[in-house]
This record gives C-alpha cells, structure tokens and sequence, in this order.
C-alpha cells in the first residue's frame, strides 16, 4: 500500500481485504496506525464509512439492485464495494454533498483501472439520487422478517433465530444496538492511586469520558483521536474493555494468593482484569493457541507493568496433566461466532452459518471438558462466550451439568442490580444488545462439587 492516497483510496483497500476474508476492526486498525499522519477528520471518515458500509451491506445491496440491471453479486469487487460505500454516504452523512460521493466514485474506479465501467458507476449513483425517495422498504406488516433482515442489514436466518428466541419486538431492539455508533469503553485500573487524577487529566484534554451504567471503573471514552498516543493509555491506566467482558471478572471474585488459569485469555483483558483485582499476588495463568495471540497479552501485560499475569502457548483442547486439579478458578471463554458483538465486528453476520454454529459448540464443549480438569475440589469454573445463541451458551451449560460433577452457583451477589434476575440468581446470564447497555455476552458460573 502506498504512503500517497486518499481516505476514499483507503476505504476501498479495507473493504476489498475484509470481502476477501480479513476481520474488519484488525485491518482498520491497522491501516490508521500505518496512516497516523492523517487529520482526525480523515482518520474518522474512513471509520464511519469502513463500519457503516459493512453493517449496512443488505440495505444498501437493495438499494444498488432496485436500480442496477447487473445484481451487486456479480459485479467486479472493487466495483461493488466502490457502489456501496457510495450509497452508504449518500443515505447516511448528510454532509457529504451527493455530487462529491458520485464525482469521487467515477473518479477512483477509473484510478483503479476499471475506466469503461466508469459510466456505469455514474449512472447508477445518479439513478440512485435521483429515485431515492422512491426505494421503499418491503412493507413491515406483510413480512415483518424481510422487514428486519432489510432495514437493519441482517440476513434472514439469523432474522428467523432470534425472532423465534425473542421474539420480534426484542429482536428489533437488538438489531437498532447494533447499528447504533457507541463509543468505546475502558477499564480504568481500580488499584490505581491517582485514578480520579487520571480521569480529570484526560477530561481537561478534551477526552469525553462518562461513567458506565454497571461498573464504577468502567467509562465510556470518545473524542480522544488515536488512543495509541494518549499518555494514560501507553502507561496502562487504562485499557479498552467491554463492560461485558469485565462482569467476567466480577462473577469469578478472586482472592489475594489464588491460582487462576484462564485459557483462551488473548488479547488478555480478562486475565489482566483478574490479576489487579488479586492486587498483584497470587499467579494468573494467561494462555492461548499460538505465539501471535500470546504476543498480544505480553503486549498488554507490558504496557500494564502486571506482575501476576504469566503466559503459556497451550491448545485448551488438548489436557496438559500439569495443572490438573490445581485451578481455584479457571476461565473458558471459548472461541465463539461473536454474534453478540455484532455492533463491532459486522462482517460476522454474513459469514457466520449454522453449520459453523455446530461446529463451534463441538469445540467449545471440548474445551470445557479439559477446563473441568483443573478446576481444584470446591473450585470455580467461568464459562463465557460474547455470542446470544441458545446452541454455544445454554444447551453448552446444560450439557456440561449432565455430565460433570460441577452445580451453578448463584452470581447475582456480584453483579450490579439492575442485572440481577432469576438466571443470575440460578448461576448464569445472557446479555443482549439494546436490551443492556454493553455487547451481546453469556456467562455461568459452576462450582466443582
């Protein structure tokens, strides 16, 4: 990729790798570290347009086949994409003037080579304008499913999965969440001494920071450019969570001196989260598959300065004898199909199958066969996905009770109010979208008889 181009230049190269099969938050990202020269305006431009076009896919592929005589499917990719990250401007930042979004997209497909197509790419865009008003939505009455998978982007059987688990006034809440624009949230460390001082210094930078509903050290954070070159960031005051993910943490409570093994723990937020909570003495142990995921915690337990938190390169499918029976609270939060964070990673949802589905619960009850293993007598076992399907988190949870010798215990005591409920106080939660105020996350809580 070369160092002179355009945010538009960009948009197109992100989109092409994530149609190719790349996870869209790894390559934004790493397009705007390699980029950090750009102005903020530039650096958000690309973000809006790179996460919208992809959340907005169905809708905008409607919009593009009312009016196109070639379907989008069969369209050139850079064609494609160039046409509905177009449309996504057009019906979604009003200050982009549609004769610019038109003017840019004729003008990059003929950068990009594609010259005698560059008509069509016109007259399409201005057909497009031109009938905007005119493209309606299929009728919410008559197919209230073609209705939602439509209007919110969402292919029709994950439409059918949770119209039929939550019915359809939940399942729409769940939908809008998702392509709601939130900011990120982060956990501030509680062991830190000058905490408030921290948070007033960011503020005073211009960072907006607003307390979470649920953790008193989780907040909210926008405004604040490229967190890589925020002060509080690179000296691990603070580091990005999802509240969702630090309940984990809460739930298990461990005590000063307790040997925690948390599993699948990359990028290590839970297992760091763990280890300040133990005030840095006893050990956690942070594992994952390969080096590339343990090099993550490493970074973060560098930039943290933890001492508890040790790493090991380990498959949790495969029983390693040495820790067996040894675990006062083991973490597995297995690999899942991240339905629940939708709102982040929207290339999911065209990709995930319920095939996949299967597939994964297959290896998520493998794991927790293995994590049954370490757990110590009267031991805790946390077992957590950050998806909402009944497969990968309640019939998982269910199975394991039939053939383990493990109970629930009840989680409601640590958990903040408003989340506490009949599930909490069986031993488990499901958080949903719109519905709570964080990603869409399950999580239970077993005691080792």
């Amino acid at each position: 990729m070369i160092t002179n181009v355009s945010p538009r230049d960009l948009i197109l190269s992100i989109l092409l790798e994530v149609e190719n099969g790349e996870n869209s938050h790894i390559v934004l990202k790493n397009v705007l570290n390699k980029f950090q020269y750009l102005p903020k305006h530039d650096r958000a431009f690309i973000t809006r347009v790179v996460d919208g076009t992809l959340e907005r896919e169905i809708y905008l592929d409607y919009v593009i086949n009312s009016v196109s005589k070639v379907p989008v499917e069969k369209m050139k990719p850079v064609i494609r994409q160039i046409l509905r990250s177009s449309v996504y401007q057009l019906y979604f930042m009003d200050k982009v003037p549609a004769s610019a979004v038109c003017n840019e997209a004729v003008k990059l497909a003929q950068k990009k080579g594609f010259y005698s197509l560059k008509g069509f790419v016109n007259g399409v865009l201005r057909t497009i304008i031109r009938e905007k008003d005119k493209i309606k939505l299929p009728n919410k009455e008559d197919d209230i499913k073609k209705y939602l998978s439509i209007k919110y982007s969402m292919p029709m059987d994950l439409v059918e999965r949770w119209t039929k688990s939550y019915g359809n006034e939940t399942t729409e809440k769940m939908f809008k969440a998702f392509l709601e624009e939130k900011p990120i949230t982060v956990r501030f460390r509680e062991t830190d001494p000058k905490l408030s001082k921290t948070i007033e210094e960011l503020r005073n930078s211009g960072v907006v920071l607003n307390k979470s509903n649920y953790l008193d050290y989780c907040y909210e954070m926008s405004n604040y450019g490229n967190i890589l070159s925020l002060e509080a960031f690179a000296k691990g005051k603070l580091t990005v969570q999802d509240v969702s993910s630090m309940l984990v943490a809460e739930i298990a409570n461990p005590k000063k001196g307790d040997y925690v093994i948390d599993l699948c723990a990359a990028p290590g937020g839970k297992s760091l989260h763990l280890g300040d909570k133990m005030e840095g003495f006893g050990t956690v142990d942070a594992r994952d598959i390969n080096d590339y995921k343990v090099g993550l915690i490493n970074e973060n337990i560098a930039r943290l300065n933890s001492i508890n938190v040790l790493t090991k390169v380990a498959d949790a499918t495969v029983l390693d004898p040495n820790i067996e029976c040894s675990g006062d609270i083991v973490i597995a939060d297995v690999p899942c199909s991240g339905l629940g964070v939708l709102g982040k990673k929207p290339e999911i949802k065209n990709r995930i199958t319920p095939q996949k589905i299967q597939d994964l619960t297959i290896i998520q009850r493998s794991i927790l066969a293995k994590a049954s293993e370490y757990v110590k007598s009267k031991g805790i076992l946390i077992y957590s996905t950050c998806t909402i399907t009944k497969e990968e988190n309640e019939d998982n949870m269910l199975w394991f009770l039939q053939n383990f010798p493990f109970k629930l215990e009840s989680i409601s005591n640590e958990l903040p109010e408003e989340l506490r409920g009949e599930t909490t106080d069986l031993g488990f939660l499901q958080l949903l979208p719109g519905v709570h105020n964080c990603d869409g996350f399950f999580m239970a809580k077993f005691r080792r008889n």
